[in-house]
């Protein structure tokens, strides 16, 4: 028996290294708003430990006056995904925190790329011109 190929052994991500898709995640907060509140405790008590677990994710930190608190995720495919976490406190900014994290950056809608086709007849059958009304020359 003769092999046609080498056998290649092929990198998988989750085996071997793994290797998160996500790349950056951006804080964005006002430091005046109250719908910051939980916002500002999370980034005091809680990002340095979620920094240290994570470090092949850059974490960067901005103020953005006068607007909501907002979480961005950059991923490979430099997908974007930002949520708003007005007025949440810190365990549900974790949980998002987390799921951004988590998340491959890939849109979950579905893309029909090939038209449907049909094996069974329409009902009506096929449209022909001589259904109408007789035209008149």
């Amino acid at each position: 028996m003769t092999l046609k190929r080498p056998l290649i052994t092929i990198a998988r991500n989750g085996v071997g290294a793994f290797v998160f898709s996500c790349r950056k995640i951006e804080f964005n907060y006002c430091e005046r708003s109250g719908s910051s509140r939980g916002m500002i405790e999370y980034l005091q008590n809680w990002l340095i430990p979620f920094a240290r677990k994570n470090p092949q994710i850059e974490v960067v930190v901005t103020p953005r006056p006068s607007k909501h608190p907002l979480i961005t995720g950059t991923y490979l495919n430099l997908k974007q995904k930002q949520v708003c976490v007005k007025n949440k406190n810190p365990d549900e900014i974790e949980e998002i925190v987390k799921l951004i994290r988590d998340n491959t950056g890939v849109s979950t809608k579905k893309r029909f790329k090939k038209p449907v086709i049909s094996t069974t007849k329409s009902i009506r059958g096929i449209w022909s011109p001589f259904h109408t009304r007789p035209h008149s020359i």
